[in-house]
Parts: C-alpha cells; sequence; structure tokens
C-alpha cells in the first residue's frame, strides 16, 4: 500500500505540487475573508441554521431515515434558491467592495473641505441641533440624492446651519456631500437591520445603515444628548471630540 502512494505521488511534478498549494491558499483565503464579512451580521445566524440542517441531514442518511429525508432534500432545494434572495444586502456589499479594490484600479476622490465641516459639526454641537451628514467617497450615491432635494450647492458652514436649523424643511433628511458640493438634503437612507442600543436614534441607525451599504462615511450630531458620533463601514463611534473627530475624518478623507 506505501509503495502504491508512493507510486501515485511521484507522476506529480513540482509545478503541480506548488499549483496545488495554490489552489488550497486561494480557496481558503476566500472561506476565511468569506466568514469575516458575515461574521456580527444576521447572515451568521442563517449559517449557523443552514449547518444544523445539513448535520440533520446527514443523520437522516445515515440512519435511513425516508421520511426526514424526503422533506430535507425537497427543504435543501428551496434553500438554494432562497440564498440569493436571503444574503441581498450581504452579497451586494462583498460585490461593491471588491468592485472598489484597489488592484482594480484607484477610484478617483475628490478632497472634501472637512475643517469646514467640522466647524459647522462643533456648532450644531454646542446649540444640541441633530444633525446627519454623508460624506460620499469612492461609491456613488445617486440612489440617496434622488429621495431628498437636490442642491449641488458650495459647501458652507452658512448653508449646512440653514439646512438643519430646527423646524426648516430638510431638517430631519441626511445632506449628502461630495467633494466641496452639496449634493442633497433631506435624503432618506437605509436604516441598520442588526439591533443596537435604544438610546441610538433614527439618525444613528441610518448613519450605521448607509454604511453597511456604501464606503460613504456619516457624522451624526444628537439633539438629545448634543454629542457627535461617527460611522464607517457599518460600526459607530461615539462621543467624539473636535480633536479626535477631526484626526479620523483626515486620516478616513485622505486614504
Amino acid at each position: 500500500m506505501f509503495n502504491s502512494v508512493s507510486a501515485y505521488f511521484s507522476t506529480f511534478s513540482a509545478l503541480d505540487y506548488f499549483l496545488t498549494f495554490i489552489d488550497i491558499a486561494i480557496v481558503a483565503c476566500l472561506i476565511y475573508f468569506a466568514f469575516a464579512f458575515i461574521k456580527g451580521t444576521k447572515a451568521t445566524r442563517i449559517i449557523y441554521g443552514i449547518i444544523i440542517l445539513a448535520v440533520v441531514l446527514v443523520i437522516g442518511r445515515i440512519l435511513q431515515l425516508q421520511t426526514l429525508n424526503w422533506v430535507l432534500s425537497h427543504l435543501t432545494l428551496l434553500i438554494i434558491v432562497a440564498i440569493p434572495v436571503v444574503f441581498q444586502p450581504e452579497l451586494r456589499r462583498a460585490l461593491e467592495k471588491l468592485g472598489r479594490t484597489r488592484f482594480l484600479g484607484k477610484s478617483s476622490q475628490t478632497s472634501v473641505n472637512f475643517d469646514e465641516m467640522i466647524h459647522t459639526v462643533e456648532i450644531l454641537k454646542k446649540n444640541k441641533i441633530g444633525a446627519l451628514i454623508v460624506i460620499q467617497r469612492k461609491t456613488g450615491l445617486i440612489e440617496y440624492t434622488e429621495s431628498g432635494t437636490r442642491l449641488d450647492a458650495n459647501l458652507s458652514t452658512a448653508l449646512l446651519l440653514n439646512i438643519f436649523f430646527p423646524n426648516s424643511p430638510l431638517h430631519d433628511g441626511a445632506v449628502i456631500i461630495s467633494g466641496n458640493t452639496i449634493l442633497a438634503a433631506g435624503c432618506m437612507l437605509p436604516l441598520a437591520e442588526e439591533e443596537f442600543s435604544l438610546k441610538l436614534g433614527t439618525r444613528h441607525k441610518a448613519a450605521i445603515g448607509i454604511t453597511e451599504n456604501t464606503d460613504a462615511v456619516a457624522i451624526v450630531v444628537s439633539e438629545e444628548r448634543g454629542e457627535i458620533s461617527l460611522a464607517l463601514d457599518g460600526k459607530l463611534d461615539e462621543d467624539l471630540s473636535h480633536k479626535v473627530l477631526e484626526e479620523k475624518m483626515e486620516k478616513i478623507l485622505k486614504d
């Protein structure tokens, strides 16, 4: 037996071994990044459910449980059909992130006058005026700008303060900025689907939601607590000081 195995492996050249190693390494990396990507999302619980069904299916086949096997065989077909629908948000995010990877070419990203923005945010914070500002990066946000009022105006503190002034028509929506241009105001954004602390309002959930679906960065000013939060990649940093916000924004927008 040992001689047969040795003879089998002797048929492989060094190139075959190298290609096999590369093949296994690529598959392992894909599996790792897939699990890392879905970690902490609702897709994790769905995958656990699929794994449990797979284990039950194997047990049913081993014990030859005919009725269970019949039910699970039809259920498996339904799961295969349903996967693209159930995982649509995750698949969309994954493909969108793949599309903006650097090896496919660096997309142009217009520089943003974040000093003007941070100055505005500080004024809003001191006066406890709620605000949600979304800064477009490489991913276009046209589908969200169309939900609001198109402005295409130069970025300025005066205009932002007027937009977020309490009881103004555009106060409750999000402002979307690209470069030094305010594209639109009063925009509707997707809310985060995960459960968060009860102290987080609609603005915070919208900030998390838009950064889950795109590479945009969102700044939130809480009118109840007068705190500044920063959302990026579906994660929220709360109660930031002026200096910390400035450092984070400079790093993000110049990346």
